[in-house]
């Protein structure tokens, strides 16, 4: 399938988290290109404050280098801006005159910092904290000026407060509001926090409205609506953001407040979706890390063409301000229709409240102590019912064995952001003896991003080291050849174009030169999956529809006549017959899917024996599917239906590969599915069809043809989703039967699979090695 060209406006953490998701699907469907304003690759934005306090480098914020674009072909303009869409022609213009055409637009501007529309606004000395190279400046006019006034008292503010603070100057916030990060901390809270920040150094100035920067041509000050003023020589602005909708607007889709998006991230135009923080759905705009990875992963798995739906997030605020711990979800302060309970440690300098609307948490604050984060967040996202006697327990010190992140379902994520599960977080602490969140974060990724995470994985790490700890790890490697994962491999496969074993076993540092009996077949598998132009099956022999055989071992071929449905006729019966004696051949057997297997053909003989059959042959292959079976049943309902149905499933799917054998079986009595083994089950009704697994009915249909297309896209789906030798059970089990009915109800998906299929078999027919008999 030629690849379609996917452009994406803007070179942030949501629009690459994104590009990341849908490489992780399908790394072949797109050739990628990406407009960049700055001139650098993709960075952590919210870790630009610990650059400023001296934490970390601006290296160590680097998400994306270079080396993973190229890696991942993707081709990066950076320091170019976008400034026109045509979306009836599909073609993008930038600021340096370039053109260029795509099939898919990915808009994902951001964000930019709300100016105050002050008078001097404009001097020397003014400036705002939300690039790298605003980082820079200050860190540089850190060292001209003394004395910093930063205008707005929510994170960002307080962020660039306390790296102000660390590069050695003298800091008054101004803040509009009555408290410090007002929109996440109750009164309480925030004069705790205020407190301790004060006792830090800085100073603050609330219920202040500036009126005025004043000075000459630099800032020398600010004046207030109250009639005061303060000095100052540098001003930080740091009041908040607002979407970066321009481009959208000027290109005729629809905006409001943001880019309007719906729950598949679509906005108003054709093709063209929007991400991250320039986008509004459901009236909505979100400023957070982790509900804009979310909408990633949405928008990268529908442009994989996976069906994936954004319902919104449940916004929650995990914070370390200088040193402490703060946290907040949902309502903070108390209505007529809350009630609340409160811890508060005036010795520890802990603050807890949790709100309730009759038995069910609706928001949290945590001051200091932020360990229950983890279990309210869960509580109140979950809607759980909490009955008044157990509601004081929720902020009583919790048991190692008894908390979160020891009760935590192993495949549950523990960082939404990077989707690290508990399971993987077990297996890296225990297989490299990992101490430290900050060794987790190196090796996972978990908390990497918003940070979120970390009381949650500190309190895992407690559990681990804990004597309650017994769980075992599972040994997820490809084999033992090597550390890495199947997903892992199959991902280096495709990105590395590796198109041979002995390539992959090269690049890949195989610990064993010459591979394994598990791993060689596997490869040998994703390798003709991948890249079947490549590929040849050494022991799958294919001239026509009538000569084919399966080579063995001992040097012989085997052949299987097609007898579709598992009928034969008189007069087939007797041509097999004929030659089985004409060429003195005595090793015929039935097969398990009950199809006649002639076996121990010499080589000299094979084109003469094909000939003289005169029949459809499929050859013997274990992963193949080679029949439908139909069970023998007593009733009297009439079968042709079925058995034509059954014929052109056979049909369709001869000489494709599996990853592993494939039972299928059809039925015309309702009551026969109990006694018969099956991975998938046709089924005729009085009115119908019904496909069934065994977690029950898949899909239903009057249409004879619909049932028969919805099976064949179910398998091509397994086919390309589902790992080696993994049975479909197990495969559907892992992907969920929710996501499955979404693939086949969406008719676009459906439709790709249907050509898919037919195009996998074409291709295998005419790849198959021809043997030179």
């Amino acid at each position: 399938m030629e690849k379609q060209h996917l452009v994406m406006i803007g070179n942030g953490m949501a629009g690459l988290k994104t590009i990341e998701y849908l490489l992780q699907e399908n790394s072949q469907l797109y050739d990628i290109t990406i407009f960049g304003s700055e001139p650098y690759t993709n960075y952590s934005r919210i870790m630009l404050s610990s650059v400023l306090q001296g934490d970390v480098t601006f290296d160590d914020i680097t998400i994306n280098d270079w080396k993973w674009y190229e890696d991942n072909d993707i081709t990066l303009y950076p320091n170019e801006t976008v400034i026109e869409i045509d979306y009836q022609k599909q073609l993008i213009a930038t600021d340096k005159e370039r053109k260029m055409d795509y099939d898919k637009l990915i808009i994902a501007t951001g964000s930019n910092p709300f100016i105050l529309p002050l008078p001097g606004m404009d001097k020397v000395g003014v400036m705002t904290f939300r690039t790298i190279d605003d980082c820079k400046n200050m860190i540089e006019a850190a060292k001209h000026y003394k004395k910093a006034a930063v205008i707005g008292g929510g994170l960002l503010g307080l962020e660039a407060a306390r790296g102000l603070l660390n590069l050695g100057m003298k800091v008054d916030v101004v803040h509009l509001a009555d408290r410090l990060l007002n929109n996440q901390l109750d009164a309480k809270a925030g004069i705790l926090l205020r407190k301790e920040l004060e006792r830090q150094g800085m100073h603050f100035y609330l219920e202040k409205e500036t009126s005025e920067i004043y000075g000459d041509k630099t800032v020398e000050g600010l004046r207030f609506k109250d009639g005061t003023s303060i000095e100052a020589d540098l001003v930080v602005m740091a009041v908040g953001i607002k979407p970066n909708v321009a481009l959208a607007q000027e290109s005729g889709i629809d905006v409001n407040r943001g880019i309007v998006v719906n729950d598949h991230m679509e906005t108003s135009n054709p093709n063209i979706y929007a991400v991250g923080e320039c986008t509004e759905h459901n009236g909505l705009v979100y400023g957070l890390v982790k509900p804009l990875y979310e909408q990633a992963e949405v928008l990268g798995r529908n442009l994989a063409m996976q069906n994936a739906s954004y319902t919104g997030s449940t916004v929650y605020t995990q914070l370390k301000i200088s040193g402490i711990d703060l946290f907040s979800v949902g309502k903070i302060e108390e209505t007529d229709q809350t009630k609340a309970i409160y811890s508060y440690d005036e010795i520890g300098e802990t603050y807890k409240k949790v709100l309730f609307e009759e038995d069910k948490a609706v928001g949290a604050v945590l001051y200091g102590d932020t360990s229950l984060g983890g279990s309210l967040l869960d509580i109140i996202k979950k809607q759980k019912f909490i009955p008044d006697h157990q509601k004081a327990e929720l902020l009583q010190p919790v048991k190692i064995e008894e908390s979160y992140a020891a009760t935590l379902p192993k495949n549950e994520h523990i960082c939404t952001c990077n989707s690290v599960s508990k399971s993987c977080i077990i297996e890296n602490v225990l297989n490299k003896n990992l101490n430290s969140v900050h060794d987790v974060k190196q090796h996972t990724k978990a908390s990497s991003s918003c940070g979120g995470c970390k009381p949650v994985v500190q309190e895992l790490l407690d559990y681990i080291q804990s004597d309650f700890f017994h769980e075992t790890v599972k040994d997820n490697r490809f084999c033992s050849c090597t550390s890495l994962t199947e997903d892992e491999v199959v991902r280096s496969i495709q990105q590395y174009e590796l198109i041979s074993i002995d390539m992959i076993i090269e690049k890949l540092e195989w610990n064993n030169s010459s591979g394994c009996s598990k791993c060689r077949p596997a490869l040998a598998y994703y390798l003709e999956m991948i890249y079947p132009e490549h590929y040849v099956h050494e022991a799958f022999l294919y001239l026509d529809q009538k000569t084919n055989a399966s080579l063995e071992e001992n040097g012989t071929y085997t052949i299987v006549p097609q007898l579709y449905s598992g009928k034969i006729s008189t007069e087939q019966l007797k041509r097999i017959s004929d030659v089985l004696i004409d060429f003195d051949i005595d090793n015929i057997s039935i097969s398990s899917d009950q199809r006649l297997k002639i076996s121990d053909i010499r080589e000299s003989d094979l084109i003469s024996i094909c000939n003289a059959l005169n029949m459809t042959l499929n050859s013997y292959h274990p992963s193949s599917l080679r029949s439908v079976q139909l069970p023998e049943c007593i009733c009297k309902r009439d079968k042709r239906d079925l058995s034509k149905i059954v014929h052109k499933i056979e049909q369709q799917t001869e000489f494709l590969n599996l990853p592993t054998s494939l039972n299928i079986k059809a039925f015309c009595c309702k009551k026969m599915l109990s006694e018969h083994y099956f991975d998938l089950a046709l089924l005729q009704t009085g009115n119908g069809w019904e496909l069934i697994t065994d977690q029950g009915i898949l899909y239903t249909t009057i249409s004879s043809q619909e049932i028969v297309n919805v099976l064949l896209s179910f398998v091509q789906y397994y086919r390309r989703s589902a790992n080696y030798n993994e049975r479909i059970s197990q495969w559907i089990e892992r992907v969920g039967i929710v996501h499955i009915r979404e693939v086949l109800f969406n008719h676009e998906i459906h439709q790709m699979l249907l050509g898919d299929l037919k195009k996998d078999q074409t291709n295998r027919k005419q790849l198959i090695r021809h043997p030179q008999l």
